[in-house]
């Protein structure tokens, strides 16, 4: 017999790759321009146009093994390095090329740093609203998924809440931030709180609960808002990053895994990731798009398109009537269905040709996300069916 969890994941798409899908066929039916289409994440704003030269220049110049062949299974040494200098340039950490494991992409980094801690009947706590695939990944290592509540009105963690979760099984927590789907970003305080009850839980207890930082919108933030990073405030700390979303690089799936050498097991926890990713076959990351971020290591596209997105559609929404937190990063906007049912609104939506993903499937039910990384002409051609929708239920 198969193994029948792989068999319903195939055969049961996520609610965000079934919007995905049902906007391209409804593209060819009634044209692109009359489809709105705020389903997925997939950046619109261009790569740097330093990304299109150094990967010119890269194809003209390189040699064919540097640009096709195999790296080292943990990635390329000086990529890996100049990673870990521009981290300890802009976070005053003390990395080194040794702390880098380089894979395709953020979900790769977070299959991998799971399958590296977890044992069967581990927990992994995350917190609700959370990108849906974290409930996947943490299964797939053969440990429990617990979701613990935010705070409604800011969406930020309950404290109160993470501390009468943590029990002798937990193993892991999972932020995100800026966070996917809200927007939210945790500020240093809660990172901060966040540490102290972990560290105090380690002291009491002697569990040893490792922080997991899903960091694919780090640079995405607006308003002169700053992301803390998670090394500088709790030792038993991993970053998964993903280049997809700050160099709109998301079809070539390049990411890291930067695991905190100022932990009590460094070595142990980075020789796991090694082996959770020989194991799992995740070794060698694409080479030419390794040597590319060599090249073009802290620079990011042109996300002042979000910031002006943003705006645009959250005084639209709440002058229609719509409740909204406003996000501080990140291209999503969590909206509050006017009805119980968030299903029930998203079907509502799609009578004005509205693609937008329910709540239910970030383990949040009565809202609903907005993806807003789109070309600004489609908010603009899109508010009128925001409107006509909110008028539907009476909000305006």
């Amino acid at each position: 017999m198969l193994n029948q969890n792989n068999v319903i994941l195939g055969q049961n798409r996520s609610a965000i790759r079934e919007l995905f899908e049902y906007a391209k066929k409804r593209k060819t039916e009634i044209g692109e321009e009359n489809v709105f289409d705020f389903s997925i994440g997939n950046p619109s704003v261009p790569p740097p146009v330093e990304v299109e030269t150094a990967l010119s220049d890269l194809i003209n110049t390189a040699s064919f093994e540097e640009l096709h062949g195999y790296t080292s299974a943990h990635g390329c040494y000086s990529v890996r390095k100049v990673i870990a200098d521009y981290l300890n340039g802009k976070f005053n950490t003390s990395l080194n090329a040794e702390c880098l494991y380089m894979t395709c992409g953020a979900a790769a980094s977070l299959t991998i740093t799971l399958n590296a801690l977890l044992n069967e009947g581990d927990e992994v706590i995350v917190f609700v609203p959370y990108f849906p695939e974290y409930k996947v990944y943490t299964e797939h290592a053969r440990a429990k998924f617990v979701a613990v509540k935010c705070e409604e009105k800011t969406f930020l963690p309950d404290l109160n809440a993470l501390k009468n979760t943590l029990s002798p099984a937990t193993k892991a927590v999972i932020i995100n931030s800026p966070n996917n789907p809200s927007g939210v970003v945790y500020g240093e305080e809660i990172i901060k709180n966040i540490a102290e009850i972990l560290g105090d839980f380690y002291k009491k207890t002697g569990n040893a609960v490792y922080l997991i930082s899903d960091e694919p919108y780090r640079e995405l933030v607006y308003d002169g808002i700053t992301v803390p990073f998670i090394m500088n405030y709790y030792s038993r700390s991993i970053v998964c990053y993903s280049y997809s979303k700050s160099l709109s690089l998301a079809g070539e799936r390049i990411g890291y895994i930067a695991v905190n050498n100022a932990m009590e097991d460094f070595l142990e926890v980075y020789a796991a990731v090694c082996g959770a990713g020989r194991s799992l076959g995740f070794v060698c990351a694409p080479s030419l798009f390794q040597k590319l971020i060599e090249r073009v290591c802290g620079i990011t596209s042109d996300i002042s398109v979000y910031e002006r997105n943003r705006n645009l559609l959250y005084r639209a929404l709440i002058e229609y009537g719509y409740e909204v937190v406003k996000p501080d990063g990140a291209f999503y906007m969590f909206v509050k269905s006017p009805e119980v049912d968030d299903k029930a609104f998203v079907e509502r939506a799609k009578r004005y040709e509205l693609l937008i993903v329910p709540g239910e499937c970030f383990g949040y039910k009565g809202y609903v996300r907005v993806s807003y990384c789109v070309n600004t002409d489609v908010i603009e051609r899109a508010l009128p069916a925001f409107k006509s929708l909110a008028e539907s239920y009476k909000l305006i």
